[in-house]
């Protein structure tokens, strides 16, 4: 039996030193932490909106073409350079010596090195598509949806056992569950990797390595929280399967928004800028400092409801060195994974009934008592969650 009372009248304190702020929300409204929407970060870009200003005069950014002399012809330059100044800052990849693809988010980007690392069209069986369960809760609707006859999803990368060509997607930091991946195939034929290293940011993880592989894809939303622009990007080392990504993108949208490419290149720009002035800058006005400060915060907060409410157990993180922070620390994940204690089968039906709306493990190719739990949404959402936690009882 569960028992939960909704909206307290004072401040909520927890055992590890954390309060709780009293919620604005009413007590029959939904909370929506289903969603991945990276809104954590508003009120640091209110802060330099300012700066961030981008004008776009009604003559300007007219053509389908970005850069004709570059392999990634509709990427204007200032996409290409800001990109690799941020990676510069946070040393997080290496970027020789690797073309750069540019796609509408990293959704697109995916289908794309679907279709280019797929073999060719005279091959009589698609490809698998596998991950390493729990996995990214979209990967086989965005694998399948097309029925392709070029790839297919087969389900969890650690229960592939077949001697056929494969694709895994390596996602680390993992979502749901924030682990850092390697690839775990076992199978008498080499594969092809995907690194989804959407979350290989210093807010959530220490940058531990400069990664350097054959394929790696980053995602303009996860990084600064600008989901709306769809802006993602791949560094690839086979220009072969560049030259394809690129046709897939042609095809498929002729192209990414040069509106969307500027604004975003604007954004990295000001995020770029104050590290370069450090000594004048102060740390509120750093963005990675701001936002690793505000999911610290968070973390804390969240551990501290659910070790109020003795309902579920959370993954534990190690503790590691942050070349770019220049500092131990332990992640702080862009989603909780969290697991139902005995009694109770289904976490999302669990926490439907208190009105939290959240993704449940099946969707993830696990257990129905795992459920994902976004830690990214608004400060409203976020307080009223872990009041919601916090007042959560079994009995």
């Amino acid at each position: 039996m569960v028992v939960s009372t909704i909206n307290g009248t004072s401040p909520l304190s927890h055992s590890n030193g954390t309060t709780i702020p009293l919620s604005t929300f009413s007590r029959n409204s939904f909370v929506n932490v289903e969603k991945g929407d990276p809104v954590a970060f508003r009120p640091y870009w209110e802060k330099v909106r300012d700066e961030c200003t981008v004008e776009i005069k009604g003559d300007e950014w007219m053509s389908y073409l970005g850069d004709t002399n570059n392999l990634c012809w509709y990427m204007v330059p200032q996409m290409r350079d800001a990109i690799l100044r941020l990676h510069n800052v946070v040393g997080n990849a290496v970027t020789k010596d690797k073309f750069l693809v540019l796609g509408t988010g990293s959704s697109q980007l995916y289908q794309a090195l679907l279709y280019a690392l797929s073999p060719s069209k005279s091959s009589h069986r698609p490809i698998n598509v596998v991950a390493a369960a729990p996995y990214y809760s979209e990967y086989k609707d965005a694998t399948d949806i097309l029925q392709s006859r070029l790839f297919q999803w087969t389900g969890d990368a650690a229960l592939y056992d077949k001697d056929e060509p494969y694709i895994e997607v390596v996602t680390s930091p993992n979502n749901p569950d924030g682990t850092l991946r390697v690839p775990v195939v076992n199978s008498g034929v080499e594969g092809k990797i995907i690194y989804d290293l959407a979350y290989y940011w210093p807010q959530y993880t220490p940058i531990t390595d400069q990664l350097d592989h054959d394929v790696m894809v980053f995602t303009f939303s996860k990084c600064t929280g600008h989901a709306g622009s769809r802006i993602g990007w791949a560094f690839v080392k086979d220009i072969e399967v560049a030259k394809k990504m690129i046709r897939f993108v042609q095809l498929n949208s002729i192209g990414v928004s040069r509106e969307s490419q500027i604004r975003a290149a604007k954004m990295i720009g000001v995020i770029c800028d104050g590290y370069k002035n450090l000594k004048s800058i102060e740390s509120d006005h750093l963005f990675f400092d701001y936002s690793k400060r505000l999911m610290k915060e968070r973390w804390e907060k969240f551990k501290g409801a659910i070790e109020k409410s003795k309902v579920f157990t959370l993954t534990k993180y190690p503790t590691s060195y942050c070349h770019f922070n220049k500092d131990l620390f332990e992640q702080y994940p862009a989603f909780a994974w969290l697991k139902c204690l005995e009694g109770i089968k289904d976490g999302e039906s669990y926490l439907e009934k208190l009105k939290i709306r959240t993704r449940g493990g099946g969707r993830f190719g696990v257990d129905a008592k795992y459920v994902r739990v976004s830690m990214i949404g608004t400060e409203d959402e976020f307080i009223e969650l872990c009041t919601r936690l916090s007042n959560a009882k079994r009995e």
